[in-house]
């Protein structure tokens, strides 16, 4: 299941939650304290199991917010009389404790939510073996939601964990694979420059013997000359084709082809056409662009993530953000880490900024007959 599907059924079931409420309190009986304060505590434990569930920036409101949830779902339960679907919500809030607390503590959450469910049916006086049964069946229902929110979420990191994977492959094989088309490029151009260079010394010496000779004898010098002039053109045409079917990777399609591997993640390439770069620049930036991705699928629980490279003012520039979760304080990684040296290795620097979302700022200087050449 995705991210979003994952959000969306929970977003549902909360929208469930509230339905059950309003239910009881249009058709229920009166709760045993005023219904405003029911109301507002029932409010205040979906708003709470929300807030828990979107993983906050904050681990004490992301546990406060938790704590706050089941203290108030305990007082809305204990507190309705006829109390029909309501314990629908005490199993949710226990589901949402496997991706806030640990299992142990999610379990002793089951435990006290069945111990509120009898002793809330016994205060209204239920049969006591109606009220067995209903915990009994509540405590089977608190488990299956339990264990199956625990295999979504360990599902859900092992899928984050092969898009990172999948992502640094990519990554690996695009830097591989530009190298390789760099060395062959080298080996034709030494072999054009060796060909040339013989043919062009061939061609010089027939033309001076021919300058140096009558005009009967220097024809077949310049038979000869003009043999070697065609051999050389068909030599450079052959050369330009296999350059041309060498192809150019460039740092868009590049970054494209490793962003295909974050499925859950949408990434927007967008690469201005005023920008070339060299080898080691598109290198840099190549390997600054997984790294920014892969620490999103990491780190930021985020859906979209934009990352565009600019060129201006003598220096290219690459700007990314996501619309994660972010973090006040970043402390860069290994891979941050390797980002930043290998952009100030080029003379540039590197920002990060994790207070809304994600955001990387980078820039190093290229000469100026390095822009406007386009990708």
């Amino acid at each position: 299941m995705s991210r979003r599907a994952e959000e969306l059924s929970g977003g549902l079931i909360l929208v469930m939650c509230a339905g059950i409420g309003i239910l009881l309190l249009v058709a229920g009986e009166r709760p045993l304290i005023p219904l405003p304060a029911w109301a507002a505590l029932f409010g205040v434990s979906l708003a709470a199991v929300l807030v828990a569930a979107s993983a906050p920036r904050s681990r004490a409101l992301e546990l406060g917010s938790y704590g706050a949830a089941v203290v108030t779902s305990w007082i809305v339960m204990g507190t309705m009389p006829q109390q029909g679907m309501l314990a629908v919500l005490l199993v949710v809030i226990a589901a949402v404790g496997t991706y806030v607390v640990s299992l142990r503590v999610t379990l002793t959450v089951v435990g006290l939510n069945c111990l509120v469910i009898a002793a809330s049916m016994a205060l209204h006086r239920a049969d006591l073996v109606e009220a067995s049964a209903s915990t009994v069946f509540y405590l089977f229902i608190h488990l299956a939601a339990v264990f199956s929110s625990v295999a979504l979420n360990r599902e859900s990191r092992l899928r984050r964990e092969l898009e990172q994977r999948t992502v640094e492959l990519t990554a690996a094989s695009v830097v591989l694979e530009a190298e390789a088309r760099n060395a062959e490029r080298l080996r034709i151009s030494r072999e054009l420059h060796d060909q040339i260079g013989h043919q062009l010394t061939v061609l010089n010496l027939e033309l001076e013997a021919a300058r140096h000779r009558a005009v009967a004898e220097a024809e077949s010098h310049l038979v000869r000359a003009a043999g070697v002039a065609k051999e050389l053109l068909a030599d450079v045409r052959r050369t330009v084709g296999q350059l041309r079917a060498q192809g150019d990777l460039g740092v868009e399609e590049a970054l494209r082809r490793i962003a295909a591997g974050a499925a859950d993640l949408e990434v927007r390439v967008d690469v201005d056409p005023e920008v070339e770069l060299d080898e080691e620049q598109t290198a840099a930036l190549i390997r600054a662009g997984q790294e920014i991705i892969t620490n999103t699928l990491r780190h930021a629980e985020a859906h979209e993530l934009g990352i565009t490279i600019a060129a201006r003012d003598g220096r290219v520039t690459l700007q990314a953000a996501d619309d994660g979760r972010g973090s006040p304080e970043i402390r860069p990684g290994h891979g941050l880490t390797g980002v930043r040296e290998r952009i100030g290795h080029l003379g540039g620097e590197v920002a990060f900024e994790g207070r809304r979302g994600f955001q990387v700022e980078a820039w190093f200087p290229v000469s100026r007959d390095r822009v406007g050449h386009g990708r």
